[in-house]
């Protein structure tokens, strides 16, 4: 039997940027978290509390993408002043710069071995660098529009990448040719990323869906139409099962690659959510928002074991479609609502230590407090169950439940007729609880 699955939960936040995060990047320890900005900095965020963070001012416009070499020995930032630089993580702040492209770099991405980088442009050009010595090796130029994102297979042997030309294209990094294009008919993808098994692969698109594809038959496997407003970005779970997208609704989800299904929806960012990631081991998520804060999720998925693929949706059901607003923000008959609703702000235990200080090359920013709370939500969708998953058996609803127990002599019908009133008021005190949270007034009052 699978274990159930928990819901995740919000460790810290961080605050140290002074406009939109557009990108984030666990270390392969989970040491450090880097974070890109609109600010022109990149911004490295030390895990171990009361250590101090690291920011990095050389570009001299927005930074558009930030990742962690494999080793986490380097950052590479891709940015709007055209140049990509690679630096060191630690105080001294050492890097060097290359001017990558002739216009806006998008992206920035490392090979599996660390030997070499793909950048992406709104040149309409890919191209691939060592990362030694960042020697220009060759580029691709099919796009006819802005290239949005571009990434390395997990065996470094294909190329994906998406364009606001509405195409989502697959290269083959050795004879430098475009194996296959895949076409976008109401919006363009923002960003694109290989699953861990490098079958298939994953965009989110302006038109607020997310598809899967698998490359082996070039067939859509999977669409997701659960967010009301642009996908902005996506990270697959290291094991393959998972997925999780985030969008300019303001909120992220957590797809059951599986069961071809809405997990959770997860509230935290004021505004739009424009980044998440997955940490290595899949332990954590991290996310950034037009709020300007990091946040660092702990996922808690139990028993995680690895996919190779995805399941195919039927076409009767290609498209999961968000619950209705009214049941949405339900809670789940028997669970607990302080599991699926709760706020931190900085005086709370698991978020007291977070690190809004920041240190540049000869500068360093003390402990200082949060211009604001963080609130956040999670809400498990309706249909699954807190205690199960549709792996395992569906528990009878506490209706039926009592029920059974009354016509079966088993339980005298005085015990059955206490136990229904009990459920009764715990209805009532549930339904009480959703009428709270869900008062505009009552937003950010703990619960």
């Amino acid at each position: 039997m699978t274990s159930p699955l928990s819901d995740p939960t919000l460790e810290r936040h961080f605050k140290g940027h002074r406009s939109a995060v557009t990108s984030v990047d666990f270390s392969c320890n989970m040491k450090q978290i880097a974070t890109g900005s609109v600010d022109s900095c990149v911004m490295i965020w030390n895990m171990k509390p009361q250590m101090r963070a690291y920011r990095f001012d050389g570009h001299k416009d927005a930074v558009m993408c930030v990742q962690f070499s494999p080793s986490g020995h380097m950052v590479a930032s891709a940015s709007r002043d055209k140049t990509v630089r690679l630096w060191v993580p630690s105080m001294k702040a050492d890097s060097t710069e290359f001017r990558a492209h002739t216009a806006t770099v998008r992206c920035v991405n490392f090979s599996e071995d660390g030997q070499t980088l793909v950048t992406a442009s709104d040149d309409k050009t890919i191209k691939v660098w060592t990362v030694h010595r960042q020697k220009f090796l060759f580029s691709f130029n099919q796009h006819v529009n802005w290239v949005r994102c571009a990434k390395f297979s997990p065996d470094d042997r294909l190329i994906v990448s998406c364009s606001d030309d509405k195409t989502i294209k697959l290269w083959d990094k050795n004879s430098r040719e475009c194996i296959h294009s895949f076409f976008e008919h109401a919006g363009y993808a923002n960003h694109v990323d290989f699953h861990p098994s490098g079958t298939c692969i994953a965009a989110a698109s302006t038109d607020s869906s997310v598809k899967v594809w698998d490359i082996r038959t070039y067939k859509m496997l999977q669409h997701y139409q659960v967010h009301s407003g642009v996908v902005n970005s996506l990270s697959f779970h290291p094991a393959g099962n998972f997925l999780i997208t985030a969008s300019s609704d303001s909120t992220m989800k957590i797809l059951d690659l599986l069961e071809g299904k809405l997990l959770y929806t997860l509230h935290g960012h004021q505004s739009s959510v424009t980044c998440v990631a997955f940490s290595r081991t899949g332990d954590y998520f991290s996310s950034g928002g037009a709020d300007e804060q990091v946040m660092v999720w702990k996922s808690n998925f139990d028993s995680i074991k690895p996919s190779n693929g995805v399941k195919v949706q039927q076409k009767g059901t290609s498209r999961v479609r968000p619950p209705t607003s009214s049941s949405s923000a339900r809670f789940p008959p028997n669970s607990d609502p302080s599991v699926l609703h709760y706020q931190t702000s900085e005086p709370a235990e698991h978020v007291n230590r977070q690190e809004s200080q920041t240190a540049s090359h000869a500068q360093s920013f003390s402990h200082g407090s949060h211009s604001r709370a963080t609130h956040s939500q999670v809400y498990r969708d309706p249909s699954i169950s807190s205690s199960s998953t549709q792996q395992t058996s569906q528990l009878p609803s506490r209706h039926h439940q009592s029920e059974s127990h009354a016509s079966d002599g088993k339980v005298p019908s005085g015990v059955a007729n206490a136990l229904e009133h009990i459920i009764g008021q715990l209805d009532i005190l549930t339904q009480e609880h959703k009428d709270l949270v869900s008062t505009p007034d009552e937003k950010h009052r703990p619960v």
